[in-house]
């Protein structure tokens, strides 16, 4: 069965602080439709000081979305690691850890925004340092023994429900992020489809005698968004797909390499591209993905054609991919 992934980053260039209050509240809303279907997984990000809202707070909404449900993955991807104190982070990990049963993925990258570092008056320059600082203090403050940190004796409690720690990935698309993977013996998520990079850390995790391995989206992992007609839904919505695209490209310098980039600057254009898809039930069945991520709220879709999309998804694809399933079994 194909891994399903429901993605939100709450994105609304045009709210108010109520139309945001309800987009949050529909997106668990959302979330908690979506695990009693059976999708496999939420995907969540941070971002800062971004003019159209995108969750600074991915952990808080991880929380939100534990409380509503039972069985669904949260997968924050990524958390900028260097942004954050790594006691405190050990904690809130640790707390959701134990809050849902062991169903919070985390993948640490270091970002790529100077403009994140400069709000949060962190060193851009030493982001490479204290990532290395914030990944080796996390993991030993989830033995719950006691540790030596900056100068002085810690501990943490309370120690996670996962044994030996909560899932934690090193993100990145650098030399530099699969070997700091491998030398701390953590799975590896390659930010793009990298081939080059995974067999990079693998030589590494030899050379230093670790084990890990690696989730890296394949290479064609599009953002998807299902409707009955997509000629109407790109005409009515293609200009919030649009907005999120040209987004990531004002930061995506050219050595960032990431699963979602767009070099579209019209509707027109990013439709051709098929980096985001508005596809029928039909149409999405027929492309045949390892990884089917919808994306219902991109942008500041309205609620009303999120849900629509969501529920197209759930009972006219889902089924049919599982029955596939069976019969390729």
């Amino acid at each position: 069965m194909p891994v399903t992934v429901v993605r939100f980053n709450l994105v609304d260039p045009d709210a108010t602080p109520a139309s945001l209050s309800a987009r949050y509240k529909a997106a668990v809303e959302m979330a908690a439709y979506a695990d009693d279907r059976g999708i496999t997984t939420v995907q969540t990000e941070e971002h800062h000081g971004v003019a159209n809202n995108w969750l600074p707070s991915p952990f808080a909404f991880a929380g939100a979305v534990f409380g509503a449900t039972r069985q669904i993955a949260v997968t924050v991807s990524a958390v900028i690691g260097p942004l954050h104190d790594p006691l405190r982070l050990a904690e809130d990990i640790a707390v959701l850890d134990l809050l849902s049963g062991g169903r919070l993925v985390t993948v640490a990258g270091i970002g790529y925004r100077p403009e994140e570092y400069a709000l949060f008056d962190v060193d851009w320059k030493r982001r490479g340092k204290l990532q290395d600082e914030l990944l080796e203090t996390v993991l030993k403050a989830w033995t719950g023994e006691e540790f030596a940190y900056r100068g002085r004796t810690v501990r943490v409690t309370p120690r996670p429900f996962s044994d030996p720690h909560p899932l934690l990935l090193v993100g990145g698309s650098s030399k530099a992020a699969a070997r700091r993977a491998a030398r701390l013996g953590l799975p590896f998520f390659p930010s793009a489809h990298l081939p080059e990079l995974e067999a990079y850390y693998k030589e590494r995790l030899i050379e230093y005698g670790t084990e890990g391995w690696t989730m890296m989206p394949a290479a064609e992992t599009p953002l998807l968004h299902i409707a009955e007609d997509p000629d109407r839904a790109w005409a009515e919505y293609g200009g919030h797909f649009l907005h999120e695209a040209r987004t990531y490209a004002s930061w995506q310098s050219g050595d960032i390499r990431s699963a979602v980039k767009s070099a579209a600057t019209t509707v027109d254009e990013l439709r051709a591209e098929g980096v985001y898809r508005i596809l029928t039930p039909d149409a999405c069945v027929e492309q045949g993905l390892d990884n089917f991520v919808l994306h219902p709220l991109s942008g500041g879709m309205p609620i009303d054609e999120g849900w629509r999309s969501l529920h197209l998804f759930c009972e006219n694809v889902l089924p049919r991919l599982r029955a596939l399933e069976g019969i390729e079994g």
